[in-house]
């Protein structure tokens, strides 16, 4: 396999193209796997991340900080991260995991991505961790805004009606289309006693709904 495509977008070319594979093996499909490399990788994104928001939000407190930061970094996050990179397509998995449909499985795509950052600390050392990881959360951390402290859409849709006493958003799969470990979701957002209706599309569902949400959010605080 070409894994070029791969280190462009993640934005480091791998000296050592072991870690690289590593990284990208699952323990059902051989050994070494990436479980401990996704142990550091873990890691140095927390703190990483950490360092991030310190510099950026100088008024936060430590509690405010801690819940930011693990929205950042839980495994949702990592997963919608991984499919941006196209990891799935990437990952070395056992004939089982292959036919449940695991390269789009969130937990396997957060710890493939945890594990790559691993790698690239143990190919080219902590700055060049940390650039990639800063790169690739560029977006999140430029949108981030501290009045909702990292809260996800359909939280942030889900407080904003209640504190208006109206009756919480439905959600609903209106499509699926692709194979397996490709598919793509289409989910509907409504709020009847607003007249509001908003369609996400994802990865998964989880990523399909937040969509919505957001769209749904940015029409009721019109």
């Amino acid at each position: 396999m070409d894994y070029a495509p791969l280190q462009r977008k993640l934005g480091h070319d791998f000296a050592r193209k072991e870690l690289l594979l590593q990284a990208l093996t699952h323990r059902s499909h051989s050994s070494p796997h990436n479980e401990r490399i996704e142990f550091l990788g873990d890691s140095v994104l927390n703190f990483c991340i950490a360092q991030e928001l310190f510099q950026r939000f100088a008024h936060l407190s430590e509690g405010e900080l801690s819940r930011v930061r693990a929205n950042l970094v839980r495994q949702e996050t990592l997963a919608e991260l991984a499919h941006q990179l196209d990891l799935g397509a990437y990952l070395r998995l056992g004939e089982g995991e292959l036919k449940s449909g695991g390269h789009n499985r969130p937990s396997i795509l957060a710890d493939a991505l945890e594990a790559l950052f691993g790698a690239v600390l143990l190919d080219a050392g902590f700055a060049a961790a940390h650039r990639v990881i800063r790169e690739l959360y560029g977006a999140a951390l430029a949108h981030l805004d501290p009045q909702t402290l990292g809260k996800d859409p359909k939280t942030l849709l889900q407080e904003l009606l209640q504190s208006r006493r109206i009756a919480l958003p439905q959600y609903a799969v209106v499509a699926t289309r692709g194979a397996a470990h490709q598919q793509q979701f289409q989910v509907e957002c409504s709020i009847p006693q607003m007249q509001i209706r908003t369609t996400g599309f994802g990865p998964t569902r989880r990523i399909a709904e937040q969509e919505a949400a957001q769209l749904a959010y940015a029409q009721t605080r019109k």
